[in-house]
């Protein structure tokens, strides 16, 4: 039996295995593998989808094409523009858009700086902030119908609380919603309450979120609560007050509920008759459907065209 041979092989070090590439089975079936592991999120992701686009999307695109159209004796005809000249025809087109830019800016006044105001009182308490949250927040868990004929009650000229409290004051009472004059502002001013609170929150939410340190350095240096809200608070949650000023924006420029409930809609000689409310007009008491499709499409464009324009200010004063 000869001995093993001591001397090394000349042949080289062995090379490891090449990886074998994946055929199409092992891509198959990895394929299947994930769809299987991820078949209840995709599941859900397509029924959000598919309620996107039944409950947003055809919404729009029905609208943008009854703005062009008309039904009569259920035939639907091709009619171009007249639509959107019916419209500016009517009077009553400019009365309801001046009553909205009205709106709009009272409710600027109140709506988005009363909210403000109100987080940067209770962000100042250090004990009971969620008592004052719940109790900022709970006008906006009331239905909206509840706090109308909480605020029917407030304006009724003859027994109302508000007249009453004016009344020990020596004032006058008013006709808070019979007057064309007064009417708007006691939409605004129920409105504003009704919901002030999801807004209030938001702010004071950003308002935690201010270092300490700054409000400190500027007490050193003997700032009043004036000037650190104005060179502290507002630069710091100025994103915040940015969104909210254009969610406000849109939101009031669409108000319906308020004046609806309130006023009846038109209120005294038209004073609370709003764009939303003139839609609704032509479309529930006219039957023109075509109308009002076509004045909805003019305020689509418009808070489109405002939304697009306020955020390019808002990049490039950024930059």
């Amino acid at each position: 039996m000869s001995a093993p041979s001591l001397t090394p092989s000349k042949a080289g070090p062995s090379r490891p295995p090449e990886p074998r590439a994946a055929g199409p089975s092992t891509r198959g079936g990895s394929f299947a593998n994930s769809l299987r592991r991820n078949l209840t999120a995709h599941g859900f992701l397509i029924g959000a989808v598919l309620c996107f686009l039944v409950f947003s999307w055809y919404p729009m695109i029905r609208e943008f094409l009854l703005a062009f159209q008309k039904t009569e004796s259920g035939q639907t005809t091709w009619v171009g523009l007249d639509n959107l000249e019916t419209v500016f025809n009517d009077p009553a087109f400019w009365q309801a858009w001046r009553n909205t830019l009205l709106f709009t800016v009272l409710a600027l006044i109140f709506g988005f700086a009363v909210p403000f105001v109100a987080a940067v009182v209770i962000n100042e308490f250090r004990h009971g902030q969620g008592y004052l949250r719940l109790l900022v927040y709970l006008p906006v868990m009331l239905p909206p119908v509840a706090s109308v004929l909480l605020f029917k009650y407030l304006y009724d000229p003859g027994y109302g609380l508000l007249n009453e409290v004016f009344g020990f004051f020596g004032v006058p009472a008013q006709q808070w919603l019979q007057d064309p004059d007064l009417s708007m502002l006691s939409v605004v001013i129920a409105a504003t309450w009704m919901n002030m609170g999801g807004a209030t929150l938001i702010y004071l939410a950003a308002l935690q979120g201010v270092p300490g340190e700054l409000y400190e350095a500027a007490e050193l240096d003997g700032a009043g609560l004036l000037r650190k809200i104005w060179h502290i608070t507002i630069p710091q949650t100025r994103l915040i007050l940015s969104l909210m000023l254009l969610m406000q924006i849109i939101a009031t420029m669409q108000i319906f509920v308020e004046p609806f409930l309130l006023t009846g809609g038109a209120g005294p000689e038209g004073s609370t008759t709003t764009v939303v409310y003139l839609i609704y007009q032509y479309a529930f008491n006219f039957n023109n459907y075509g109308a009002a499709a076509a004045l909805g499409l003019l305020l689509l464009v418009l808070l489109a065209g405002f939304s697009a324009l306020y955020v390019k200010l808002s990049r490039a004063e950024d930059k």
